[in-house]
This record gives structure tokens, C-alpha cells and sequence, in this order.
């Protein structure tokens, strides 16, 4: 004869006054705790490690191995478990089940989930506490990890037991088998439940039926996965404070940037004699300020000795200030008439932003006829010097691993711009040179004067060209059509460049292909597209890793925007969260498309015409 369900209640009572546990949870769990401590969600990955799913839920780790008589007490929640297997000698009891089972149909990032799985041979009770009074939904996530389909003695086991939720009955002589049609499958069971007391009681009960005398012992209680339970309430806000706060720093910001904005009007740089400096009335300057003698201390002067490039913007300088830290300058060259346009961008675009792939703005420098942006030094400059340069020691670090690395971080840092930020922006000009590397190799995406804000209600932006040729997507140098798919595309061209060592643009295999793209399709219809990868690294790299990158890399070059996958899809292949051939095998992400190969050649092969946008006339080429 099994225990009824109050057994398993009289156990934890009587536990808690055997190990002295405080009085207050002596009856109904009464919750001491002030409103504001208490809480409005609880996640329990039964009998396993704490999972992460989706870096936004995060289920707390039950790893608590005993289980005859035990109670085991977590901060936010508790279990009991009454009594020991029938079928077995109770000193190898096991409690925590891992599967034997295969798994099937279960969302990839919830896998560990089902892995394992807590059982008991008559009572387990899950108890939510100091839980806000409300109501809430409970699912209930069940996998039957034990039991095979199979010609085994595993195939043979039959599972029957009860489950109620604050002490009402939901399933009755519940199978999980039964109930998803087959073992290793996920069944959800889902409850609207009030807690009024601060406590949520999940109890499960073996029914005294299904299989104990087979030789898989010990194995007929309940099991049970994981535990969800979410609020169908709006959690109070208890930051008041916090939000006055914000509001003193913000009104403090909003001082400094009006006195900022004083100086630059005093210098002459707003409502001055150069029109094109009224741009910097509307800067909102979240940076350091950096004076030029600063400047000039730090760089000698500008000393030509410590330039380390020039582009587009100007020039760029190292320095050292006198606390030690080292710096790079960039300068607005005095013939750029786009460069105050930039200057102003980019300051408002990267003070905005904070990502371990986003190059870090130290401040910026305003002072007469100076406009400076001071950012952190990155010690082996950019990805297009070190893999296009002639300094093979330099090149040699570029192993496959360190390759890998470099597209892996790029695309984060393009995923937070398109994804993450609360700021959506495009950049608009991604590119082997705007990609920098610091003292360890890690990718860090600069440059963001040609950035646009990506309006969360637009499908796209129309906007004028800009940007470099054989970076470009054919959609956007076209027609200037901009969505975070033309950022796809760049990152494609800039992993091809990266696994193959070569330039997309200056690089020509044989008189019939003009440009490194062309080529890798053509490699890959021959089925030869590692033929692709740099001779430089010989026999040291992955095949598998190097043919995924660069199938990723044909997806995102992909003429049409609509088939390319966006970063995050990129991202998951390239760390191999997901298959690159399950988004291959998909007919509507074709790599290549013969509708629009040939206009996409045709842009190639005449990159001198003037690019011009029929839908918005007041747009112009910035190209040749």
C-alpha cells in the first residue's frame, strides 16, 4: 500500500524540526520576507546543472543526489522525497536520472533540459516560496529518458503516477509515453494557478501501478524535467529611487552637453563661418573631452614616426598619455568636406555603444581648427594590413583558430548592432581595414561615420551611397536600398577574405573571373571550395570549420537580401548552434540565384558607372 499525499507534507515538517530550521516555515511556509524581496518567477531544471536558454531565462540548477527522506532547501524553492524503490537494495538508489533514450523533438537550446531528470520511488514535492500573491502559469516539462523503443529490456518499462498542483488533482494515472508518443519526446503540461500564501506546492505521487519487476530497477516512480512558473501579472516596480537617480544623471548629461555645446559655439565650430560645422550644435557628447595640447603631448606633436595609417577621415596617430595609456588618434583631415559629417556621427553612434567586438571611444577633441576622436590603441592594427601586408611574421598569427576567432567576433559585434543595442544601426561600410585587432587577436569593429540609425518601424532606408566598392551589396549600390542585410553581405565578402588571404577586389584568379567572390561560386558548383583557403596555412586547418565559414560566407552574399540569413543565423552556424546544410537544404536560401547573378556580375564588371536611385531623387553617388 503507497502513502497518500499527505505523507509527503507530514516528512518536511518533521524534517525541519529534526534539523532545527526556523520556525517561520514550520507551518503553510509563511514568507518573511519584505514585498520587495519576494519573487515573481522561478525556473528549476529538475536533477540537473543550471541551464541558460537564450541568455534570458535562466534555470536554476537540483543536483541534490539523495533522495529517500530527503529535503533539500534552495533559497527560492524546496523539495521533498519520500521512500525507497520496492525493487531495489536502497544503498544504490538513484535519484537523478540521466536519458538512455534518444532525444527527439526538442528546440536545440532547451536539450539540456531533458537530459536528466529527478525521480522518486513514492512522494516528490516542489515547493515555490516566498512567491508574490497572483496568479501565475506553471508548466510542468516531462521526458520519459529512461525507457527506450527498442528490442531491449528498456523498451519494457511502464511509468504511472499523479501530479498535483496546489493541492489539486491535474493528471491522474499520467504516462509520459502515452502522452507524447514515444519516449525521449518533451510533453508540457501548462496550469493557471493562484498563490495566496506565498507558496506554490507541486506534488507527485506514484499511482502504485506500472513496472517494478523488469530488470531495469528502481525506475518506476515519477519523473519530472523542469519546472517554469511566470506571472500573468505586471511585477510592481520597486525602483524609484533608482529612477530618480537616472533622472539627476541624465539632467547632469544633458548640463554638459549644452556647456559642450557652448564652447564649440564660442570656438566658432556652430553658427560659424564653416556651414557645414552646425552639425556639431546637435552632438550629444557622452565622452571624454581632450584638449590639444593633450593631444600633442601625447603624439609628439603629431609626430610622423607614430602614424599608423590613413583613410578616408584622415590620419591616424599613437600616443600615450600621462597616466600611461596608450591611444589612437584619429584626425579629421582639413580636405575631407564629408569629415565633420562623420565626426559627428561617429561620436554619437559609438558613445552609445558598449561590446567586446566594438572598437572603445576614449573622447574626443574640439579646440580651434581641431576635430580629433581619441580611441583605445589596438596593438596589431587592422585585418587588412595583417592579411593583405607583406610582413609574413605579422600573417603568421593568423592561424585557422585565430581566423575562426576573427569572423566569430565580428559577427557578434554586427549582431549587436542589428539585434542588441537599443540603438538598431546598419554600419555601412564593414571591411577587412575597418576591423582592428588588439594584443590578443580579438576582432573589434571601427569606424562609424557612415553608420545609420535602423528605425525599428522601417523595412529599409533609402539613403544616398556610401561606402567602399567590392563591400558593397548590390542592392544598396544600386538603389541605396539599406536594411542590415547590405551589413550581411559586407561580412560575407570580409569572411571569404579572411579564409582565403586574399582581396576581393584585387585579386583576379583567371582572365574570366574579375573578383575573389566570383570565384568561390565557381569553386563551389566544381564541389572544390576549400581550393579557397589560404596556401599559407597549409595543412593546419579544420576542414569542417573552414567549409562551414565559407558556406556561411556564400549565404551572405547572396544577391537577394531576402535569401541571405540574418546575423544571428549566422552567428548560430558559425558556432555551430545550428547546421549550415539545414539552411542550405531550404529551396527559398539558394546561394546562388541566376535572376540576379547576372546583374550582380554586371556591377562587378563595371564598377566605374555611376550608381544612381530612381526612388529617391534627392539621394547622389558619392562614386566615381
Amino acid at each position: 500500500m503507497y502513502p497518500s499525499k499527505l505523507h509527503s507534507d507530514f516528512f518536511v515538517l518533521y524534517f525541519l524540526c529534526r534539523n532545527n530550521i526556523p520556525p517561520c516555515l514550520m507551518k503553510d511556509f509563511p514568507c518573511t520576507k519584505s514585498r520587495k524581496q519576494q519573487i515573481y518567477s522561478l525556473y528549476i531544471n529538475c536533477g540537473g546543472k543550471e541551464v541558460n536558454i537564450n541568455n534570458t531565462i535562466k534555470y536554476e540548477s537540483d543536483t541534490e543526489s539523495k533522495g529517500a527522506s530527503t529535503y533539500y532547501y534552495d533559497r527560492d524553492w524546496a523539495f521533498s522525497s519520500t521512500g525507497n524503490f520496492l525493487d531495489d537494495d536502497h544503498d544504490s538508489d538513484v535519484y537523478i536520472l540521466s536519458n538512455t533514450s534518444r532525444l527527439r523533438n526538442i528546440p536545440r537550446n532547451e536539450t539540456e533540459l531533458y537530459t536528466s531528470a529527478r525521480t522518486t520511488a513514492i512522494s516528490l514535492t516542489y515547493y515555490g516560496l516566498c512567491l508574490m500573491n497572483g496568479n501565475y502559469t506553471v508548466k510542468l516539462h516531462f521526458a520519459e529518458i529512461v525507457f527506450t523503443q527498442d528490442n531491449t529490456f528498456n523498451s519494457l518499462g511502464k511509468r504511472v503516477f499523479d501530479v498535483y498542483v496546489q493541492g489539486e488533482l491535474k493528471l491522474k494515472d499520467f504516462d509520459i509515453v502515452q502522452e507524447a508518443g514515444g519516449t525521449g519526446k518533451p510533453v508540457i503540461k501548462s496550469y493557471m494557478v493562484d498563490v495566496k500564501n506565498n507558496t506554490l506546492k507541486i506534488q507527485l505521487f506514484w499511482a502504485g501501478k506500472g513496472t517494478i519487476g523488469i530488470p531495469l530497477r528502481g525506475s518506476y516512480g515519477p519523473l519530472i524535467s523542469a519546472i517554469s512558473v511566470e506571472p500573468n501579472f505586471k511585477p510592481p516596480d520597486f525602483r524609484k529611487k533608482i529612477d530618480l537617480r537616472l533622472v539627476v544623471a541624465a539632467a547632469g548629461g544633458l548640463f554638459c552637453v549644452f556647456l559642450i555645446i557652448f564652447i564649440l559655439w564660442r570656438k566658432g565650430y556652430i553658427m560659424g563661418k564653416n556651414a557645414a560645422d552646425k552639425e556639431l550644435k546637435g552632438l550629444d557628447l557622452q565622452t571624454g573631452i581632450f584638449t590639444l595640447r593633450q593631444i600633442k603631448a601625447a603624439t609628439n606633436n603629431f609626430d610622423p614616426s607614430n602614424k599608423l595609417g590613413e583613410g578616408g577621415f584622415g590620419a591616424v596617430y599613437k600616443g600615450r598619455l600621462l597616466d600611461g595609456t596608450i591611444i589612437a588618434v584619429k584626425q579629421l583631415s582639413s580636405k575631407s568636406k564629408q569629415g565633420t559629417r562623420e565626426f559627428v556621427n561617429e561620436i554619437g553612434m559609438i558613445s552609445a555603444l558598449q561590446h567586446p567586438n566594438l572598437v572603445r571611444l576614449y573622447g574626443c577633441c574640439v579646440e580651434g581648427n581641431q576635430l580629433s576622436l581619441i580611441y583605445e590603441y589596438m596593438e596589431n592594427n587592422c585585418v587588412s594590413r595583417v592579411i593583405f601586408g607583406r610582413d609574413k611574421v605579422s600573417k603568421a598569427k593568423l592561424t585557422w583558430p585565430v581566423r575562426l576567432k576573427i569572423c566569430i567576433g565580428i559577427a557578434r559585434g554586427l549582431l549587436y548592432l542589428h539585434e542588441e543595442s537599443q540603438l538598431k544601426i546598419v554600419h555601412r561600410d564593414i571591411k577587412t581595414s575597418n576591423v582592428l585587432l588588439d594584443k590578443n587577436l580579438n576582432a573589434k569593429i571601427s569606424d562609424f561615420g557612415l553608420a545609420k540609425l535602423n528605425d525599428d518601424g522601417n523595412t529599409h532606408i533609402s539613403t544616398r551611397i556610401a561606402g567602399t566598392i567590392g563591400y558593397m551589396a548590390p542592392e544598396y549600390a544600386m538603389r541605396g536600398y539599406l536594411t542590415p542585410k547590405a551589413d550581411v553581405y559586407s561580412f560575407g565578402i570580409v569572411a571569404l577574405e579572411i579564409v582565403s588571404g586574399k582581396s576581393n577586389t584585387n585579386y583576379m584568379p583567371k582572365e574570366d573571373f574579375v573578383y575573389l567572390l566570383d570565384w568561390a561560386y565557381v569553386l563551389q558548383e566544381r564541389g572544390s571550395l576549400l581550393d579557397l583557403v589560404d596556401p599559407d596555412l597549409g595543412s593546419e586547418y579544420s576542414s569542417e570549420e573552414a567549409m562551414t565559414v565559407l558556406n556561411v560566407a556564400l549565404l551572405c552574399t547572396n544577391a537577394s537580401p531576402t535569401l541571405r540569413p540574418t546575423m544571428s543565423q549566422a552567428l548560430n552556424m558559425l558556432e555551430g548552434r545550428s547546421s549550415v546544410q539545414d539552411l542550405l537544404s531550404d529551396p527559398g536560401f539558394s546561394t546562388v540565384n541566376p535572376k540576379f547573378k547576372a546583374l550582380r556580375n554586371h556591377f562587378w564588371q563595371n564598377p566605374g558607372e555611376t550608381l544612381t536611385m530612381s526612388n529617391d531623387p534627392s539621394t547622389e553617388s558619392l562614386l566615381p
